[in-house]
């Protein structure tokens, strides 16, 4: 079903509308004006869907207020969506077989084993009754194989724990990052979306993909910071896939993304900038994300880093972002010369976003999506949504970046 959107159509954006465990599930009519509350009942949980939920809300809205067009969503369920209370964007439902080609993607992205223990993790958890006499209705890992416990214990790397919650730890690194009956889905959506994006963005124009749940903490291995699939990463790979020698990828969300770094860490092809809050000050991922971090092997020189101290605001951050746009872009030693672009957009770097310390104001992300746009001149853009916390600004801050690329041509 498709509702018409009057207007000139600049950019596209890519919204999954299957979202599982942040679900917003309504009728599929024109006009739709309720949606059902997924929320389990739980009151630990609650909060994190209804953020999750109101999050989608704020970035959808503000990207019709950009004026971005389009809203191209693809459900691996024919009978759900999305629909906002009371707003008029238009939502394309196409069938899952949208995605052809994504699943040998993932494969580039991500071992075997995290895709099939993210595909089954759900279905086997409920199987083993843990709803019941646990009282755990999510995934939830239990115990963790770090070095403190396995190292000098004759352990090898061939034995795997059976119980589900021993074995979640061997591919989850926190425990707020919870496994529902339609998380598998709504990750493989999210990801699918940012892989049509980047197709979309071979035809000169530049295109947002509205990515919940987000990806940049997910590693080849292992997932976590709310994160299941990395579709950053897959969004890369299908521009590697199209033929573009050399992609960067640009991260400005307010969080390291530890898992696109360490998914491109050894290699030369795919490179890797980002800006954000410094972990040695207390902030996620704590453990990665310093300066002196600059790849290894083949992609030893291609990953830049540029932690920000707590309290920096727009001046600084938007030096470091110029920085690492001519690091990527520029041709000749040392330069990239990228081919393509993917932004990592998190928009949790701004002063009222209760998840970061940064400072960066709505006048400092206009001035992001300028630079944006300017690289977009040169190069095919995809941006895919990460982070941004703070409810009441959120979707304008999105739209205030996109903004300045509404009017690219392919």
């Amino acid at each position: 079903m498709d509702v018409e959107v009057p207007g000139e159509l600049d950019l596209v954006a890519a919204l999954p509308v299957d979202l599982g465990e942040v679900a917003i599930r309504v009728r599929l009519d024109v006009g739709a004006d309720e949606a059902v509350d997924p929320r389990p009942s739980r009151p630990p949980l609650r909060a994190k869907w209804h953020v999750e939920r109101d999050r989608l809300e704020a970035s959808a809205i503000g990207a019709r207020r950009a004026q971005l067009g389009e809203v191209v969503g693809a459900s691996t369920r024919f009978d759900t969506g999305v629909m906002l209370p009371g707003d008029s964007v238009a939502i394309t439902f196409d069938q899952p077989g949208s995605f052809v080609g994504l699943d040998a993607l993932l494969t580039r992205v991500h071992t075997p084993e995290l895709l099939d223990f993210l595909r089954t993790a759900a279905t086997t958890w409920q199987d083993a009754g843990y709803p019941d006499w646990a009282q755990a209705d999510r995934v939830v890992p239990y115990v963790f194989p770090i070095p403190g416990l396995l190292d000098g214990s004759g352990h090898h790397d061939g034995r795997r724990p059976v119980a589900p919650h021993g074995l979640t730890g061997l591919f989850c690194y926190d425990t707020m990052t919870l496994i529902g009956p339609g998380t598998w889905r709504a990750a493989w959506a999210a990801a699918g979306l940012a892989a049509h994006a980047a197709e979309r963005a071979t035809a000169g124009r530049p295109v947002y993909a509205l990515c919940r749940p987000p990806g940049h903490h997910v590693t080849a291995s292992a997932y976590g910071g709310s994160c299941y699939l990395n579709n950053a990463a897959v969004a890369a790979e299908a521009l590697r896939a199209r033929g573009f020698e050399r992609v960067a990828v640009l991260d400005v969300d307010a969080h390291h993304g530890n898992g696109t770094q360490q998914i491109f860490y050894d290699r030369g092809d795919v490179w890797y900038g980002s800006v954000h809050v410094d972990p040695g000050a207390g902030w996620f991922p704590h453990y990665v994300g310093f300066a002196d971090e600059t790849g290894s092997g083949a992609g030893q020189g291609t990953n830049h880093n540029r932690p920000l101290p707590p309290g920096s605001g727009d001046q600084t951050f938007l030096d470091a972002v110029r920085d690492l746009i001519a690091q990527a872009s520029a041709c000749g030693p040392g330069g990239f010369g990228a081919q393509a672009v993917v932004v990592s957009l998190g928009v949790d770097a701004a002063a009222d976003d209760p998840e970061s310390p940064l400072q960066v104001s709505a006048i400092g992300f206009g001035a992001l999506g300028e630079l944006l746009a300017e690289v977009a001149r040169a190069v095919p853009v995809v941006l895919v949504q990460e982070g941004g916390y703070h409810l009441p600004t959120l979707g304008e801050l999105v739209a205030t970046v996109l903004r300045p690329l509404r009017s690219l041509r392919g």
